[in-house]
Parts: C-alpha cells; structure tokens; sequence
C-alpha cells in the first residue's frame, strides 16, 4: 500500500477511534505533504511522502528541545507522542552500527580521504539511508570517519 493511502486509512481510523493526538498528527502529516505537491507542482511519490516525515520528525525533535529548555514537560510528552506516531510510517530503522558499516563501505567505495571530501560521502550515502536513519547522526559518523576518529 503506497504511504498516501496508508494516510488516508490512518486518517479513518484515528476518526473511528477518537484518537485525537493521531487524528491529529495525521492531519498535519497530509497537510505537509500536500503542501510540498503544491511546491513541486506534482504529485508526491513513497520517497517523497518519506522526506516529508522525515522533515516533520525533524521539527518535532527541535520542538522538544526547545520546550525542554523552556522547562514545559507537558509540551515535551505531546511533541513525543507525536514523534511515536510518526515513526509508525518510516521503515524500520538502522542501528548506529549499521550506519557505521555503510559510512565505511562508501568511503572505500569513493576512496574519500579527508574532510574536504564529505559532501561527495553524504551525497552518495544519503539516498541509501534515507527514511531509515537520522541524518544528525549519518553527518556526525562520517565527519568522524574522515578526520580519522
């Protein structure tokens, strides 16, 4: 089932259900991706729809540090329920190991050597992780890997 179904079901279901916080999230999530078709001017395919949860999860994860330094706790649950929600959509995720692997298989792979040479890294890397690992931390595992630690 494409992701932008599998919305729309969630979307009936959470109706159903009376789960507001998903009915809400849902919402949002549709809202976003529609926004981003309008942007694009097409409509948005499974990798697109994933960028799109991918950047949500990302401005929820900064809302919680926020709210954290704000010292609002009852902002920090509701930002992570919704992060628990959202995760539901993306593939199962990599582990750090994992990560670490594909970080030294491209290296090898582009024969990369120092730090100059990340941005060929990611460019390769990302499309093969996205959706299934943090880019915070693929970025911090290859400057790692390329200043030698």
């Amino acid at each position: 089932m494409a992701l932008k179904d599998q919305l729309d079901a969630d979307l009936k279901s959470a109706m159903r259900e009376k789960d507001t916080v998903k009915l809400s999230v849902v919402r949002m999530l549709k809202s976003a991706v529609k926004y981003r078709e309008i942007e694009l001017m097409k409509p948005l395919d499974d990798a697109g729809v994933l960028q799109v949860i991918t950047s949500e999860l990302k401005r929820h994860r900064d809302s919680v540090e926020q709210y954290r330094a704000g010292h609002r706790q009852d902002l920090v649950d509701k930002e992570e329920a919704e992060i628990a929600i959202l995760q539901a959509w993306l593939p199962a995720q990599l582990g750090e190991a994992e990560v670490r692997a594909k970080v030294d298989e491209v290296v090898a792979r582009l024969g990369a050597q120092g730090p100059k040479d990340m941005g060929a890294v990611m460019k390769a890397l990302l499309p093969e992780v996205q959706g299934r690992a943090d880019g915070k931390l693929v970025s911090e595992l290859v400057k790692a890997r390329l200043s030698g630690r």
